[in-house]
């Protein structure tokens, strides 16, 4: 039977197998299984491991590729090694439900999931993810700090809503960022992770959680080495997230005196839908002169803070000589808003809370490329799994984007296809009359375009090649007539297909 398959076809038929497996007989049980097979491992030890980084909360538009202004030096290293990713958005710009959404590579309708409380597997119990489809394959899985949501910092050092089918073993870093605490200035005193909040740190960088987290990656790292095992490590580093927390050092390399707050249009907020502000919260209207600027200087501190764990663990990756046999990613869940539009945080459908930064390197893979097609979180389970191969998960919404990771890949060929990203928010002072919002936003080749209530509430129209900051709205204008024709029919027809799944 084996050999009357072609591979490719006999590891999808093999996962829908082990996906039946696995509800019945547990997780541990079939890892156990495969491990057992000599060709299975055989097979494993030709194919690369995965490691798979992802910050909290990192603004595109800020240090992710080089522009200078939070100092990310390891980051922008990857880059240089892989794919860079220039218009990449998550499918929900909150915690829970885009790293669900990443995780299993479904979109939110799919999994369920649009807040920070639900489960994925509440709605789907047999879901098989990212990790654990490399855990059925035969490849260990561990994870570092924060890939499912966390509560932050509420639930550092705790599993939160973490997964245990995708992970062999699992470490929750607690740093001393925890129990500085109290040392923390928030807007909202006594609040820090859904509020504006910062504090720059005294003692060293190694006893912040990120740093706890790298130091412990290292060490696998040279456990993976040693043993020639093969493996799937995920770090999740909890920084930017706030509060924005990091040594005194980081915020030394960002002096107050630098940093200067996006300019927002006098009339903005006329020129867009009540809904399309409705994240902003009321105590961020302080965020302005001095204070605005603080919060800035904290961001940026926390992002090359983070950027240097990112580079001990890239450091450790080369040193021990896997790099050449590893597929590198680094991610955020969402972007982040610091000032532009008026907005802080996340939790709107603007280019910068919906774009999220994403780099592959891929062993023997292309290097240096800075790719225009525009992608989508849910593309990385199948992107990995193809690269790395490993049996896509079933019924992902996702495509493999193999073909602009790997050297020779004819890029040009690749069809491009719109981006979608969703908010939900339930009714509140800053919302329209009525029970919630829900929006949709497209991006689509130079334009961007977003409903709000089917429309009921208002849409937004941006060009980018005209306006990449989003501060001229040209929905309804009669010379846009036609774009915004076409565009709503692109998108009323995404609808559409997934209400008929």
């Amino acid at each position: 039977m084996r050999g009357s398959i072609a591979p490719a076809a006999g590891r999808r038929l093999a996962h829908i197998l082990l996906a039946g497996v696995v509800a019945a007989a547990g997780v541990g049980a079939v890892c156990a299984a495969l491990a057992a097979d000599p060709a299975a491992t055989a097979d494993a030890a030709a194919r690369p491991n995965v490691l798979f980084v992802i910050c909290d909360d990192l603004c595109c538009a800020l240090g992710c590729y080089g522009d200078g202004t939070a100092l990310t030096p390891n980051i922008d290293r990857l880059a240089a090694r892989g794919v860079r990713f220039e218009r990449a958005y998550c499918q929900f710009p909150l915690c829970n439900p885009s790293r669900s959404s990443l995780l299993t590579g479904r979109r939110p309708d799919r999994t369920g999931v649009r807040d920070n409380a639900r489960r994925f597997r509440d709605g789907d119990p047999a879901t098989v993810t990212l990790p654990q489809a490399f855990r059925l394959a035969g490849v260990r899985t561990e994870r570092i700090g924060k890939l499912y949501h966390y509560g932050v910092p509420s639930d550092i050092g705790t599993s939160g809503l973490d997964d245990p089918p995708s992970w062999d073993a699992v470490t929750n870093p607690k740093g001393r960022d925890v129990f500085d605490e109290p040392l923390i200035f928030s807007l909202e005193p006594g609040k820090f992770g859904g509020t504006v909040s910062w504090l720059a740190a005294d003692g060293l960088d190694a006893e912040q959680t990120d740093a706890i987290a790298a130091a412990h990656a290292v060490g696998l790292l040279e456990g993976f080495a040693r043993d020639r095992r093969r493996f799937f490590l995920a770090v999740g580093f909890y920084r930017p997230h706030t509060p924005y927390v990091a040594p005194k050092g980081w915020f030394d390399r960002h002096p107050l005196a630098s940093v200067t707050l996006p300019a927002v249009p006098a009339d903005h907020d006329a020129g867009v839908p009540r809904a399309a502000l409705a994240s902003r919260k009321p105590e961020q209207d302080r965020l302005v002169d001095d204070l605005g600027r603080r919060a800035l200087q904290a961001y940026r501190a926390s992002v090359s803070f983070v950027d240097a764990q990112v580079g001990t663990v890239l450091d450790a990756l080369e040193r021990l000589g896997l790099a050449d046999d590893t597929i590198v990613v680094f991610t955020s869940d969402h972007g982040y808003h610091l000032g532009d539009h008026g907005l802080w945080q996340k939790m709107s459908l603007f280019e910068e809370s919906a774009r999220v930064p994403l780099l592959i390197a891929a062993p023997g893979g292309r290097r240096g490329a800075a790719d225009p097609h525009t992608v989508e979180l849910v593309d990385v389970c199948p992107t990995l799994c193809d690269l790395a191969g490993v049996p896509v998960p079933a019924d992902v919404d996702g495509r493999s984007l193999a073909p602009l990771v790997r050297a020779g890949g004819d890029a040009a060929a690749f069809p491009d296809r719109p981006a979608f990203t969703e908010v939900f928010r339930a009714a509140g002072p800053r919302q329209p009359p009525g029970k919630g919002v829900r929006g949709l936003s497209m991006r689509s080749g130079r334009w961007r375009y977003t409903l709000w209530n089917d429309g009921d509430a208002g849409r937004q129209l941006y060009d980018h090649e005209t306006d990449p900051g989003e501060l001229v709205n040209l929905a309804d204008r009669p010379e846009h007539a036609a774009t915004q024709a076409r565009l709503d029919a692109e998108l009323r027809r995404f609808v559409a297909a997934r209400e008929a799944r």
